[in-house]
């Protein structure tokens, strides 16, 4: 299948970052989310970042223009209907994933590739959910999204190898390193770096350290570019938690259990930079 119209439902991180990457590499791009605002402001990102591949001399101002053109902002999901693959960036909560992959089955032609670009929910029940599991895969991007190579290709327990190739050979046109991966709570990234994330927390809990001191033994001890705790306030302290959950449900081991400390901060609604507090201000 020839692929020129790509669909993005969600516009914001990584939804906005996916239609960027998209666009900047020659793809139409139909930018889906609910309410105007939530696509006025993924577009005013998408310039942002644009600006600084500009003064970076990585593409031109003519190439920012041309991204822009490309994009089609959508409140609601009915032009997708003409794209030739979606990804699904919205929230990572298994109903709201499952009602958009019930939604763009009936939606989408037959032959149309559904994506989620889930950091941790299983690909094998979103297939399930449809009439075209062979055709429903994971492309898990990372943020921020121009700049990180990495893309984790999630194989469902029915996704076809026709469809993992040509996600493959998608994300090598826009400059990506796609890396397989099988279906699993949480991949790899997540199941690895989530309960490191986790334990950090619990020495903030327990007081063996305060969050500086933490990152500060990560960042030069380990030479990591930010701390664990920098991370998460980053990935937004509720995605962790939902993370958490996902593991914690589908792997059984007590050792997933979220710390209580990042539990109690999402109810206080502390969640990281997005919120302007998390185990930092912002």
């Amino acid at each position: 299948m020839n692929i020129q119209r790509i669909g993005v439902i969600g516009a914001g991180t990584m939804g906005n970052g996916i239609g960027h990457v998209f666009a900047r590499s020659g793809y139409n791009v139909v930018l889906c989310d609910v309410e105007q605002h939530f696509l006025d402001r993924g577009l005013e990102t998408i310039g942002k970042n644009l600006d600084r591949e500009v003064a970076k001399n990585k593409i031109t101002a003519d190439d920012k223009a041309a991204t822009l053109k490309r994009i089609e902002p959508a409140v609601g999901r009915a032009k997708l209907a003409g794209c030739d693959l979606v990804v699904e960036a919205a929230t990572e909560k298994f109903n709201i994933k499952a009602e958009i992959f019930r939604d763009l089955d009936q939606l989408c032609r037959p032959e149309v590739i559904l994506a989620s670009n889930t950091s941790s929910i299983s690909i094998t029940k979103l297939g399930a959910l449809t009439k075209r599991p062979a055709q429903v895969i994971g492309m898990h991007f990372f943020n921020p999204v121009p700049v990180m190579k990495l893309v984790e290709v999630i194989r469902g327990l029915a996704t076809s190898h026709e469809t993992f190739q040509m996600v493959s050979d998608l994300a090598l046109k826009l400059e990506k390193t796609p890396v397989e991966v099988n279906d699993a709570p949480g991949f790899v990234s997540n199941r690895v770096l989530m309960p490191l994330l986790n334990e950090a927390m619990y020495a903030v809990m327990e007081g063996v350290a305060t969050p500086e001191a933490v990152d500060e033994v990560f960042k030069l001890g380990m030479a990591h570019p930010m701390g664990p705790l920098t991370l998460a306030d980053f990935i937004g302290l509720d995605v962790c938690l939902d993370i958490m959950r996902v593991l914690q449900d589908g792997l059984g081991d007590p050792k997933y259990r979220p710390c209580p400390l990042l539990i109690k901060m999402v109810d206080a609604g502390w969640l990281g930079r997005k919120s302007g507090r998390g185990f930092y201000k912002y």
